[in-house]
């Protein structure tokens, strides 16, 4: 759960440095959770709306959370495209009809740079074995990327 608390309160509006793809996949899955339970307690509660041809459309709670949301999601989207040297604009890529989204899904599931680049220090650093992020199969000899 300190994935979703430390994104909404330590990092609520931070656009500088990088994510992590456990850091940014964890705060999706809590926010989806949360907003499915939302929906429910929206449901139960008669506060959910309905479009013209009777399809529910998400309530009010649910709407609460996603405006509360929306500043700390792209935020640590920009972070997570940063991880990877791309720059932060490039999360708009989400909003190409279609393809946009699966382009998106796919940039964030892949690998950060290993070491540092043009917007931080590498955040698996120490898990790779120093401030380059290279270890040896022994974890001493330099050159190989740890996996």
């Amino acid at each position: 759960m300190h994935w979703f608390t430390d994104v909404i309160t330590k990092q609520y509006a931070q656009f500088s440095g990088r994510a992590r793809r456990k850091e940014f996949w964890m705060f999706i899955l809590f926010s989806f959770v949360i907003s499915v339970i939302l929906g429910i307690l929206d449901s139960i509660l008669g506060l959910d709306f309905e479009t013209s041809n009777k399809l529910k459309a998400g309530g009010v709670l649910q709407y609460i959370f996603a405006l509360a949301v929306l500043v700390p999601t792209i935020a640590i989207s920009v972070r997570r495209f940063h991880d990877r040297d791309k720059g932060g604009w490039w999360v708009l890529i989400y909003l190409i009809p279609c393809v946009g989204w699966i382009w998106f899904i796919v940039w964030a599931a892949l690998e950060g740079t290993v070491g540092d680049n043009r917007f931080g220090p590498d955040p698996k650093a120490a898990e790779r074995g120093g401030p380059g992020g290279f270890a040896g199969p022994g974890g001493s000899e330099p050159g190989y990327p740890t996996v």
